[in-house]
């Protein structure tokens, strides 16, 4: 007779618990950063670190994983991380300024980046082979969902309560997850724990890099990129650490993280295609709300709308685990990536007369082929990965699609602004008093203020505003177009790179139970 093995089960219950609250966090704010904004008394420039403090330092740390488990033990970090977690998150709820909030964010984001590669590590262990696809579908629904519903949730909490329930709603999650922790997260015996002298330089030289890399993605468009002497400082700072960060770590006895992984081509590929993966949806997932805002949709509107994509996710990567062990990782990339190449070519083919009913064909289709491409990367970068390099590997991989996915925004709002200039100037040049079409709807319209009690001058300067106006929407949508599509492009090119990795199939498929 087959029971289910509830141990395996409750410590997968135990580490989605900590995965989703960390992934919840980096989109929850932002459908809040308005009432914070105007509570707190903080410039738009100064609100956004709210966002981007967690997002940097949660960058920082994963790297860095891998040997803090070894010298303090994962078990007790893990626990750590979530006690540092929730409490950093009850004292967000009760910040008293910006500076204090931004501050309490940042403490967040280095227990919450631990929370994702350690949850992901753990899963790995528990499940056997054969059901490895199964595991990282499971982990997959709560990395991408969580970004996903995180504004769609912050929203109706900003709206029915107040913003620090965005943070007060991580406590008696993170409680009842530091019991489970206890109960269910055990010390793996492969584990062996090192002291001795900490690499400091590597460290050290690893946090500018980071931290000058995410100045230069948040601000580079707001500063105009290169015509700042901050944005050009910042990247030079960026690149000169990050060279001598990569050579120290390669030369030194006990490196802080192990590159050395990077001789793995099946880890290397994979982690490539896995950066462009994070480029998109991130990308994706900052320009979607945009989009919809711009249609005159609120915040909560905006995720109840976008909720589709995330069920079907929910779907689509349990059903790839399991096709994972008969279809093999390339078959499930390629198919995956030709669903989401079509949801991109559907939303660039998108007008201002489309409503939340035409989205949701293009969000179904993204929502599997985003579903699909996660779980066969999760699984396959790390399949050729021996298991005392397990949570150095997985923090690697999840820092390289993190930043990535921070290019992807930077990249996608200043092809977006560009966007909206070009597009604006070629269409401003059809509307002028030579164009027979122009002059009779600006006639038309103005006979319409007229009649709703206008003077004739009045009539005519409010007709020219719409005109202009409508002009500014018409180039805001074939910007948002023409991002779709070079999005579209981006992912048919990783094709090359999807061949490379290595086609590991496993012929049973477990159920995911025991004897």
């Amino acid at each position: 007779m087959l029971q289910i093995d509830r141990t395996k089960w409750m410590v997968c219950l135990t580490v989605l618990l900590g995965a989703i609250m960390s992934a919840v966090d980096t989109s929850i704010v932002n459908v809040a950063l308005p009432f914070m904004r105007g509570n707190l008394g903080a410039s738009i420039e100064e609100i956004t670190w709210v966002a981007s403090g967690y997002i940097l330092s949660s960058v920082i740390i994963m790297p860095v994983i891998a040997f803090l488990s070894a010298r303090f033990g994962r078990r007790p970090f893990y626990l750590f991380s979530l006690f540092l977690f929730t409490a950093s998150s009850l004292l967000c709820g009760l910040a008293w300024d910006l500076p204090s909030l931004i501050v309490f964010r940042v403490i967040q984001g280095l227990g919450g980046g631990v929370l994702l590669p350690i949850s992901q590590a753990i899963l790995r262990e528990t499940f056997s082979e054969k059901e490895q696809g199964l595991a990282m579908g499971i982990y997959g629904m709560a990395v991408v969902i969580g970004p996903a519903f995180g504004p769609a949730l912050g929203g109706w909490l900003t709206d029915n309560f107040s913003w620090p329930w965005i943070f007060f709603i991580n406590v008696p999650l993170g409680i009842l997850n530091f019991w489970l922790a206890t109960r269910y997260i055990q010390e793996p015996a492969f584990l062996v724990r090192e002291k001795g002298k900490v690499d400091w330089a590597g460290l050290i030289l690893m946090t500018i890099s980071f931290v000058s890399m995410q100045i230069v993605f948040e601000k580079g468009q707001d500063k105009g990129w290169f015509d700042s002497d901050l944005i050009v400082w910042s990247t030079v700072t960026a690149v000169v650490s990050m060279g001598l960060f990569i050579w120290r770590e390669l030369t030194v006895e006990k490196p802080v993280v192990d590159l050395s992984l990077f001789k793995d081509k099946n880890f290397t590929c994979g982690t490539l295609v896995g950066a462009v993966f994070g480029l998109c949806l991130y990308s994706t997932l900052f320009l979607q709300p945009l989009f919809l805002q711009q249609l005159g949709y609120t915040a909560t509107q905006t995720g109840m709308i976008l909720i589709p994509r995330s069920l079907i996710m929910a779907i689509a990567m349990p059903l790839a685990g399991r096709l994972y062990n008969s279809w093999g990782p390339r078959t499930i990339l390629l198919v995956g990536l030709g669903i989401t190449v079509c949801s991109y070519w559907q939303f660039a083919h998108l007008s201002l007369d489309v409503n939340g009913g035409d989205l949701l064909v293009p969000q179904l289709f993204q929502g599997m082929g985003f579903g699909m491409m996660f779980v066969a990367l999760s699984t396959v970068v790390l399949s050729t990965v021996d298991k005392p390099k397990m949570t150095s590997a997985v923090g690697l991989y999840n820092v390289t699609r993190q930043i990535m996915g921070s290019v992807g925004i930077a990249i996608a709002a200043s092809l977006l602004s560009n966007g909206e200039t070009l597009y604006r100037s070629v269409l401003i040049a059809h509307v002028t008093r030579y164009n027979p079409l122009s002059r009779q709807w600006i006639a038309g319209t103005a006979q319409g203020f007229v009649h709703h009690g206008m003077n004739a001058l009045s009539a005519k300067n409010a007709a020219v505003q719409a005109i202009s106006n409508e002009v500014d929407r018409q180039a805001q949508m074939l910007s948002f177009n023409h991002v779709f599509i070079l999005m579209a492009i981006v992912f048919a090119l990783s094709v090359p790179l999807m061949m490379t990795i290595k086609n590991k199939r496993v012929k049973e498929v477990s159920i995911g139970v025991a004897d």
